[in-house]
């Protein structure tokens, strides 16, 4: 590939690494360079991840263990698909070396550090970077993506939660009170792990809430909207795990000022109307994990409920594309001056 992006992937192994895998060997300007994984390295990818060995990179690319010093001189962009508290201490010393860095973990969304000790239970670990980071949400911030150098690659419930709702907090149509999501997550969301919660006996035929009342992604949720609301924003949030392999379904449940549907349907059209990756559903149609699953798309629908004056907002994503992989992967296109639809179409 002539003038391909050399890209590195740390942390290859775990669902998110995966997706970024798939993405990058088939994305037009970028060739995957390195991928890391203690417990496989030395393995090469076709080995580890047979879905992929009809692709020749595949059968030639070999996990290595993770050494930040040979992957700065093996990649320019280097994206981190590690729990949190582990990516930062990888960020540090590769941008430090020249690196672009891309942050799939929670470490650098939160821009203060003591919200993210609040959340995360244990002190930042790099807090002299939390200003540069830039909070890779594309519809959002797409002029700060391109110029930036670390970017925090948001959640996958925040994903789904912010698209809907900062257009509507952000015009004043909706109260930033009282604001309420439901989320319903697919297994793979908890990462690739052995533990008893996530085992398939356990999860099949089961569905259940979990992180009441305070989930860690509250933190950079509430962040996000009150910077829309240009006031703090406190919201009410239960997720839920059910069981299918991929997919976030959320309803939020939010106040109307005193918006009509024709002004939401403004607000919306004039927020994503152009989104290559944002559906907003007309007519009858509504959410469904089943019509964005292997997709980077999030889809959005509303409702005025004439009988409570709520306003229902709906959305559904694949967890591990637009949720992850697959956004990280557009704010590299915008990094490096791709097309932003470059291989996630």
């Amino acid at each position: 590939m002539m003038n391909a992006k050399q890209i590195a992937i740390v942390g290859a192994s775990g669902y998110s690494g995966e997706e970024l895998v798939r993405l990058l060997l088939s994305h037009p300007h970028a060739e995957l360079a390195a991928v890391t994984s203690r417990q496989y390295a030395g393995q090469t990818l076709a080995q580890i991840f047979p879905k992929f060995a009809h692709h020749p990179r595949a059968k030639a690319l070999r996990f290595s263990e993770p050494k930040v010093e040979l992957l700065a001189k093996q990649a320019q962009i280097v994206f981190l698909a590690l729990p949190h508290g582990v990516a930062a201490e990888f960020a540090v010393p590769l941008l430090e070396l020249g690196c672009q860095v891309i942050d799939l973990s929670a470490d650098f969304r939160v821009k203060s550090a003591a919200v993210y000790k609040d959340f995360y239970a244990h002190d930042h670990p790099a807090p002299e970077l939390l200003a540069q980071a830039v909070y890779g949400l594309p519809e959002v911030y797409r002029a700060q993506i391109k110029q930036a150098s670390l970017i925090a690659s948001p959640g996958c419930y925040p994903t789904s939660i912010l698209l809907p709702t900062l257009p509507l907090l952000r015009a004043g149509l909706v109260q930033p009170t009282g604001i309420i999501a439901d989320s319903l997550s697919a297994v793979s969301g908890a990462g690739r792990k052995a533990e008893l919660d996530y085992l398939f006996v356990e999860c099949n035929e089961s569905v259940r809430p979990y992180g009441i009342p305070k989930h860690r992604h509250l933190s950079e949720i509430e962040q996000e909207l009150s910077l829309a609301a240009g006031s703090p924003v406190t919201i009410q949030f239960t997720p839920h795990l059910i069981p299918v392999n991929r997919g976030i379904l959320t309803t939020l449940y939010l106040t109307p000022t005193s918006a009509t549907l024709d002004q939401l349907t403004a607000c919306y059209q004039a927020a994503y109307a152009n989104e290559p990756f944002v559906r907003l559903l007309e007519g009858k149609a509504l959410p469904d994990t089943k019509n964005v699953v292997g997709t980077n798309v999030i889809e959005i629908a509303w409702r005025l409920d004439p009988r409570t004056g709520r306003l229902i907002v709906m959305s559904a994503e694949d967890n591990l594309v637009k949720g992850a992989s697959g956004q990280a992967v557009q704010s590299m296109n915008l990094m490096c001056g791709f097309p932003e639809t470059a291989g996630l179409i």
